[in-house]
């Protein structure tokens, strides 16, 4: 017996019992619920698609590959594998074309070399900063997010550092 499997029906079947005793009419509050959610899921469309159209011109542009080609030979005398830092650029954007950076990475290095742990510390210290303020931000039209996009992007400069430091601290 695997009670991860009830816990969920659980759930809703207290949800269902705690409505009938307080007596709410438990499927027209259902139904207010799943037009509520369409209209969140409405408002927020714009702000993914426009996100997902962006992410996706970018990365077929190839200009991350572009631009570090210039550093290339100072990246190397650093011992700084030029592999992740598309890896590092994107994570603030997207979370899953990261995903499919640190793939590619996993496929061609192994997930236990040096340049694996790199990727998933990245993984870890760092978030999709724009694309949660193009999405949160979004959906309840707020316009003014110089604040928050200046600490989101700050914060993800310091997780980048974090991990680089961290996985040449224990694995370099």
């Amino acid at each position: 017996m695997n009670l991860s499997n009830y816990i969920v029906p659980v759930f809703v079947l207290f949800i269902i019992l705690y409505g009938y005793h307080k007596k709410v009419n438990i499927y027209d509050s259902f139904l207010v619920g799943a037009k509520n959610g369409l209209i969140t899921v409405f408002n927020i469309a714009p702000a993914v698609i426009a996100m997902v159209f962006a992410t996706n011109l970018f990365l077929n542009s190839h200009f991350l590959e572009f631009v570090f080609s210039f550093f290339n030979p100072v990246l190397e005398a650093l011992n700084i594998p030029v592999s992740v830092l598309p890896m590092a650029m994107v994570r603030p954007i997207s979370g899953t074309a990261s995903l499919a950076i640190m793939s590619n990475i996993f496929e061609l290095y192994g997930p236990d070399s040096f340049v694996g742990r790199l990727a998933s510390n990245l993984q870890g210290c760092t978030d999709t900063t724009i694309y949660v303020l193009a999405l949160y931000f979004g959906s309840i039209k707020v316009t003014k997010t110089k604040h928050a996009l200046s600490a989101g992007l700050f914060a993800d400069a310091v997780g980048i550092i974090a991990a680089f430091v961290i996985t040449f601290l224990f694995f370099g």
